[in-house]
């Protein structure tokens, strides 16, 4: 079992479909070979970007070995597909994207209890699962769906102390809480990688791993400069986070549809069909500003290395 994961840039890999609305796993191939000549430390796969509330059972165990078969061995995987109701189907589904050779498998944090339920409820939960999955280390993500249930400094302590968490999707966005998550799990081999793109520099500065978000799907090779170079070149890392924080408003117009549009711009012919949102939001207007995006990205990206 590994005991820590790289620093820097995660992406959420995005599932590309087929026109008869199958996984398009010729799509799912150029994806990874494009995270890969982006320079990521690591995929998170079957995650919320995934659509994995939207794959069956089959899927998400099919996707998963796909992935870990078809990846280069300089990026590791991390795999969730933690979305059924019961503990004993989630210990049963766990177990079996594990055995697919993942290297740390990613609870989502909602699943472990019900919004009005306390925290007492969610570390309970939490010790019954790992004591029933043993030889694989664990993540957790804050994922907004159904709900957003934030991890308390103090809960993240606490599963730092087990020595089986190794990983931490933050989506708080806000740097205040994030520095008190930070300070918790100071000295142990828990890290946390910060979900939102406004706050990454200072979230950086302050003793983040690195960055695990849907920019990484339009450009992931700026976040990884920014994690590797951020002390290094301070003024550079400044005009680059302020790019970044301004570009991830797209987040907010037609996600996952947008982040393959914008693949399709890049090369990979991916298509922009999805099980989440109809493709016909995207509309013209909408590709309009994906389009201006992926210009631009090109522009900073060679004043980045001029």
């Amino acid at each position: 079992m590994i005991n820590t994961i790289a620093n820097g840039v995660w992406p959420t890999m995005v599932t590309p479909y087929t026109a008869d609305n199958k996984i398009d796993y010729d799509g799912v191939l150029k994806i990874i070979e494009w995270y890969n000549e982006q320079g990521v430390a690591g995929i998170f796969a079957v995650c919320q970007s995934s659509e994995m509330f939207f794959l069956s059972k089959e899927e998400r165990f099919a996707l998963t070995k796909f992935i870990v078969e078809n990846t280069p061995k300089n990026i590791s995987i991390i795999a969730s597909g933690h979305v059924a109701e019961t503990q004993e189907e989630q210990i049963e589904e766990a177990k079996a994207i594990i055995d697919l050779g993942i290297d740390a498998y990613v609870f989502i944090s909602n699943k472990f209890a019900k919004p009005d339920e306390e925290e007492s409820v969610l570390k309970k939960n939490i010790e019954q699962m790992i004591n029933k999955i043993s030889d694989i280390p664990f993540g957790i993500y804050e994922c907004p769906y159904p709900y957003k249930r934030l991890i308390t400094p103090e809960t993240l302590k606490w599963c730092a102390d087990t020595g089986r968490f190794l990983f931490l999707k933050d989506t708080c966005c806000d740097p205040p809480q994030l520095r008190a998550k930070i300070d918790a799990v100071a000295g142990s081999c828990l890290k946390i990688y910060n979900a939102n793109a406004a706050t990454l520099l200072d979230s950086l500065k302050m003793g983040c791993a690195g960055y695990s978000g849907i920019m990484t799907n339009f450009h992931a090779e700026l976040y990884v400069w920014l994690c590797d170079n951020y002390a290094k070149y301070p003024e550079k890392a400044e005009k680059l986070q302020a790019f970044l924080g301004l570009a991830s408003v797209i987040e907010c117009q037609c996600y996952p549809v947008n982040a393959k549009y914008h693949m399709g711009l890049e090369g990979l012919g991916v298509g922009y069909t999805s099980r989440v949102r109809d493709h016909a939001e995207l509309t013209k207007s909408r590709q309009m500003e994906v389009e201006q995006l992926q210009r631009m990205y090109h522009l900073v990206k060679e004043w980045l290395h001029s």
